[in-house]
């Protein structure tokens, strides 16, 4: 894997890694995301490998499943960025996800990777307002304390609000 970027895809069971990747698997593919239908998708259980096309360079996308994050960190030394992905809707899962956070963001191989937190499902009615997922994770904290460069957005991979953002962050770590 070493001609091609590799990014790891990390975050809770359930915040919606799966649906994101079959997302940005659609727009590499067509140009563009038909948001009519959601594809099917599953817990995974292991990994999943994506490749991706951005401004004619391959980013390979390996999800990594929420139940295995006690051995994330034998896929570190493999990869130049990580997204990570959080669930907006679920309280009882955010404490836990910014110790997660703070834990692979103090990896030693991720020093240098380029980071992108993902706020995910901001299209379901009973979730945080951006400002009070920013204060809860304390992301200022976060990203003025991180060794690599650390961005934020909000997405829907349901209904592709923030995908075209996503996109553009890959594409960004595609040409270095």
């Amino acid at each position: 894997m070493s001609d091609a970027n590799v990014c790891l895809l990390l975050g809770a069971t359930g915040v919606g890694k799966t649906l994101l990747i079959k997302r940005l698997q659609m727009f590499s593919v067509h140009g563009s995301v038909e948001f009519d239908s959601l594809p099917a998708t599953l817990p995974t259980v292991g990994t999943n490998l994506t490749d991706l096309t951005m401004k004619k360079k391959k980013v390979t996308v390996r999800e990594l499943g929420g139940c295995m994050s006690p051995i994330w960190p034998s896929y570190f030394k493999d990869c130049s960025s990580l997204i990570f992905m959080v669930d907006s809707a679920n309280i009882a899962q955010v404490s836990s996800s910014c110790i997660q956070l703070l834990s692979v963001l103090s990896a030693k191989p991720l020093c240098n990777a380029s980071v992108l937190i993902l706020f995910n499902k901001r299209d379901v009615p009973c979730i945080m307002s951006p400002t009070e997922m920013k204060s809860l994770f304390r992301m200022d904290d976060i990203t003025a304390s991180a060794t690599q460069p650390v961005s934020v957005l909000e997405l829907s991979a349901r209904s592709g609000q923030g995908l075209q953002e996503v996109l553009s962050w890959l594409e960004s770590i595609a040409v270095k």
